[in-house]
């Protein structure tokens, strides 16, 4: 069914669980570093393995995490609360259970207010934000997919097993309609924004550090009881919670179409077509028999140290992107296409490091923004750092480079061939600002185009670009076209205006 005929007939209801790996040294409940890339199974220890009478010890930095994030989804933080034992069966869960929060979450009862691509705001309501740990990984080895149906045989590591995650579950997002996907895509953004901003997590999707389950249902109308929703696991890209939720809308619309009945379940996001396929039978809560956990004391934050930590809070990003838009004196779809291409940051360092906002957001949005999209990264990931691009701008702000000769030394610093002075440096590209060696190209380039010269000297002097390009052409690019165009003139006596 197509998306207007699945709204035509149907009401959207969503719910977004987002979950953040935080960046701490270690894990929520042992002291095993958290650091990427060491070899499997070497950050372990009894505790995150589960083995017998290994007792658990709370992360206080994890907590302090937690904290933040809610206070920054304007949540009410609890003054005592616990964790939970969520009991499961899976090969990476070691313990056979995760210890999370259940009915006595740290966070409560917030929102998050997003700005969709027209400039409506669309506040997203929070239900919880609750502390728990990660599980470990599989590999499944000898098949074509990947997963685990064909597979020969799975390998399992543990060293990501019991790092810290804060889990952010809304209320039922209403009322969106046939923008539901766009919300929840503004609304992870916006939350990802957040998490940057304190420095909690480099929320990176691409990495795992942050990962969303699109929760989605249909119902003949706002005022009709919710629908069986259907969950798509581990989203791992804006774009992609967009085109999920915008699938599922579809496909929940022409199974009840048709007659059928819609399954709750979890569902597989393909990144390839956009599609989803069916998981596992999604269970409720009294499945995963939650109770409390023993061996962990229950958490109670003193109000003077939750009201520190307030005061502590970095200015909100939509705050500071109202800020930069006035300062930057750009419109509301500029600073849009700056977010969106995750320019922000990288463009404030780059002034920062003396460069005009104008000048950095040519470069980061020009330029770099085209090679990080040809490489498919964000311009953030690209190997050149503000204080280079500001460099460059320097060189064109003094003369030394023109843009040409510019993305020259964009494209050589992003080659590794050293820093911008070493890249001009190395292949020879200061402006030619010599007046004698650009007379004399000036000379040349009239004296080898007779005809065009005397048609500026009758009068058509927007001929006069052929000779500048002429000019342009014998000094490789180097010259200043400027300064080229007047020495023409000046040559042929005429006077541009």
């Amino acid at each position: 069914m197509s998306y207007e005929d699945a709204l035509a007939s149907y009401d959207p209801v969503m719910g977004l669980e987002v979950h953040v790996e935080l960046g701490t040294r270690t894990k929520m409940f042992c002291g095993c570093s958290t650091e990427l890339g060491a070899e499997p199974n070497s950050q372990t220890c009894p505790v995150c393995l589960g083995l017998p009478g290994a007792l658990p010890v709370v992360n206080a930095i994890g907590i302090e995490s937690a904290i933040k994030i809610g206070l920054a989804l304007n949540c009410e933080i609890a003054q005592w609360c616990r964790f939970a034992r969520k009991n499961y069966f899976y090969p990476d869960m070691p313990k056979n259970f995760q210890t999370s929060q259940y009915d006595e979450p740290i966070a409560f009862n917030g929102f998050l207010d997003v700005q969709l691509e027209d400039g409506e705001i669309f506040r997203v309501e929070i239900e919880r934000a609750h502390m728990e740990e990660d599980t470990g990984k599989s590999l499944h080895v000898g098949g074509a997919t990947g997963r685990i149906h064909g597979a020969s045989h799975s390998l399992l590591d543990y060293n990501r097993a019991g790092i810290p995650l804060i889990e952010i579950v809304t209320k039922p997002i209403e009322g969106a309609g046939e923008r539901a996907p766009e919300v929840a895509k503004a609304y992870v953004a916006e939350l990802r924004e957040v998490i940057k901003a304190l420095g909690v997590s480099e929320a990176r999707m691409d990495k795992g550090q942050m990962r969303c389950d699109v929760n989605l249902s249909l119902r003949p109308g706002p005022e009709a009881p919710f629908g069986t929703r259907s969950e798509t696991k581990n989203v791992n890209s804006l774009r992609s919670v967009e085109r999920s939720a915008r699938y599922e809308i579809q496909r929940h619309a022409a199974v009840l179409s048709g007659g059928g009945t819609i399954v709750q379940e979890t569902r597989h996001f393909h990144e390839e077509d956009g599609s989803t396929t069916a998981g596992r039978i999604k269970d409720n809560a009294e499945d995963y028999r939650y109770f409390p956990e023993p061996d962990l004391v229950p958490v109670a934050p003193a109000r003077a140290w939750v009201e520190e930590l307030r005061g502590g809070l970095p200015e909100m990003p939509r705050v500071r992107r109202n800020r930069l838009r006035e300062e930057w004196g750009v419109t509301e779809h500029d600073m849009q296409s700056i977010l969106n291409a995750g320019a922000v940051d990288s463009i404030v360092a780059t002034t920062e490091a003396g460069a005009d906002s104008t000048a950095a957001r040519k470069w980061w949005m020009g330029e770099l923004a085209r090679n990080a999209n040809e490489q498919g990264v964000v311009v953030d990931e690209l190997p050149i750092t503000p204080a280079q691009v500001a460099r460059v701008a320097a060189l064109v702000a003094e003369g030394s480079l023109n843009d040409k000769l510019a993305r020259q030394v964009l494209e050589g610093v992003l080659a590794g061939e050293g820093g911008p002075d070493e890249v001009v440096e190395k292949r020879g590209l200061k402006v030619v600002s010599d007046e004698g060696a650009l007379g004399a190209a000036v000379d040349e380039a009239i004296a080898g185009n007779a005809g065009i010269a005397d048609k500026i000297r009758g009068g058509k002097v927007a001929a006069v670009g052929a000779l500048v390009g002429a000019v342009m052409k014998t000094t490789r690019g180097q010259a200043d076209a400027a300064r080229v165009k007047e020495l023409i003139l000046e040559r042929l006596g005429v006077s541009e205006g």
